[in-house]
């Protein structure tokens, strides 16, 4: 039996959640395929094109997405009304655990229990007023973080799923697709990361972790393929610094393919709402 905090907890979430108009999940089946660099960009790409966005980072034991807006010295703060959440230069309402001030070098050892009394904490406590976006950055795998994140957020409108080309990486992929079609969260796409790399200096194109990979798992099980994205030294580097590619390599190929993706997610949303 629930008690009267469990209970109201969840009627916040509720409240909270109901001022969002879309949510949106980035998952991978495997780590070290650039996810939480497809969630950074996709909300970067939709705070550009004028829309009101947050980015929740669930990735407990690898919160990376501070970093990648330039947002490591950023720190979550209560207020009377709840958590308040730092604002990126970009305008995107930003959480992760990476900003509540402890050491960046420790580890986060926590089972299973607290991570999701952490994820029910910045849905039901964070301020987040109203937003058209939320996108979530999971953890890789199939574990704890996406499990309660699906379960917890009412009305996610869907899933995105993150793989490289290589064959271990499409493996798990497949894993996530079917995870999210377990769930009742549609599969909004598949994003082929990591999709060649184009030579600065003789223009020409090396596909280091193979080709096709993403699009043929999306075929194979019947899900859309939204996009595939080179590697980019220069939006790398961009990323480290925490600067935006969008604004500061927005000749880049990857950057376009990126918007390309955005593009499509938001024609997907608006047909799913009419």
């Amino acid at each position: 039996m629930k008690t009267k905090d469990q209970i109201e907890q969840e009627e916040r979430i509720q409240a909270r959640m109901s001022l969002v108009r879309h949510k949106i999940v980035v998952m991978s089946g495997k780590g070290g395929v650039g996810k939480s660099t497809i969630a950074v960009n996709i909300a970067r790409s939709l705070a550009s094109k004028g829309y009101n966005v947050g980015l929740l980072d669930t990735d407990i034991h690898g919160p990376n997405v501070a970093k990648m807006l330039g947002m490591d010295d950023q720190i979550l703060y209560q207020t009377d009304d709840g958590i308040e959440a730092p604002v990126s230069e970009e305008n995107l309402k930003v959480v992760s655990l990476a900003m509540a001030g402890g050491d960046s070098d420790s580890p986060i050892v926590w089972r299973g229990p607290l991570k999701m009394g952490f994820i029910k904490q910045v849905l039901a406590d964070v301020n987040w007023g109203e937003l058209d976006f939320m996108v979530v950055d999971s953890p890789p795998g199939t574990g704890d973080e996406p499990l309660s994140v699906c379960q917890l957020i009412p009305g996610i409108d869907g899933s995105v799923i993150v793989t490289t080309p290589q064959d271990v990486a499409v493996l798990d992929s497949r894993k996530s697709i079917n995870f999210s079609k377990q769930l009742n969260v549609p599969v909004l796409g598949v994003v082929e990361n990591m999709s060649g790399f184009v030579c600065p200096d003789c223009g020409s194109v090396h596909n280091l972790f193979g080709f096709g990979g993403g699009e043929k798992a999306a075929a194979d099980l019947g899900v859309p393929f939204i996009g595939r994205i080179p590697i980019d030294q220069k939006v790398m580097e961009a990323q480290d610094k925490g600067k935006n590619p969008f604004l500061t390599h927005p000749e880049s190929a990857a950057v376009k393919q990126l918007d390309e993706v955005v593009n499509i997610l938001l024609k997907t949303v608006a047909d799913k709402s009419n």
